[in-house]
Parts: structure tokens; sequence; C-alpha cells
């Protein structure tokens, strides 16, 4: 079983920067996969990037420049960041951990993102 834990969320004026980072505990060598996830007022759920357990990492087009996608380990814990630069308020969200081990998905309780001047 895999715990997530995340912070980093708040209130940031356009054009700034912000990191998320979550992490997760438990059997963490059971983890293949990383990703960041964000629902917008109104809006789906949508990726925002992956990391693989090998580091192999990807963001999706919308944020693709802007954001970057990286994660640490040690012996115990599991540990993936979000950097967020040049924010617009398009990127206003909930943002959520999600990681896949032995095939199941585990979510964080999500972070708000909030762009605004």
């Amino acid at each position: 079983q895999v715990q997530l834990v995340e912070s980093g969320g708040g209130l940031v004026q356009p054009g700034g920067s912000l990191g998320l980072s979550c992490v997760a505990s438990g059997r963490v060598f059971t983890i293949d996969n990383l990703a960041w996830y964000r629902r917008a007022p109104g809006k789906e759920r949508e990726l925002v990037g992956s990391i693989s357990r090998s580091g192999s990492a990807y963001v999706t087009d919308a944020v693709k420049g802007r954001f970057a996608i990286s994660k640490d380990s040690t012996p115990t814990t599991m540990t993936v960041y979000l950097q967020m630069n040049n924010l617009s308020p398009e990127d206003t969200a909930v943002y959520y951990c999600n990681v896949l081990s032995l095939g199941s998905y585990v979510w964080g309780q999500g972070t708000q993102v909030t762009v605004s001047s």
C-alpha cells in the first residue's frame, strides 16, 4: 500500500512560479509511474505530466516549456515534483498527484493552485 501527501499549492500572480511536491510512502518499491493531474473549475480532470520509475518524463503540450516534472527516491519514500513557471490564470486548478502501483492508481488529496493578480 502506498500513501501520498501533497504540498506546495497556493496563490501566485500571472507570470510567477510555483513548485508542488508529492511524497509517496509505504510500499514505494511497487510504484511504476508517477503523475500530476489537474482539474480546473468546470472542466474535466486532465493529465499534466508523468514520470516513470526509470525517470522517463513527459509533460503535455498545454504546459510544455513552462512545467517540469522530476522525482527523487530514498529507500522508504519517493517524491515527485512539479515545477511550474510562467503561470497563467488558465493554470488555476486543483492539482493531484497520482501513482501506479501494482496495477492500481493511488491519488493524493489535491492541492489548490490559484493564478491571479
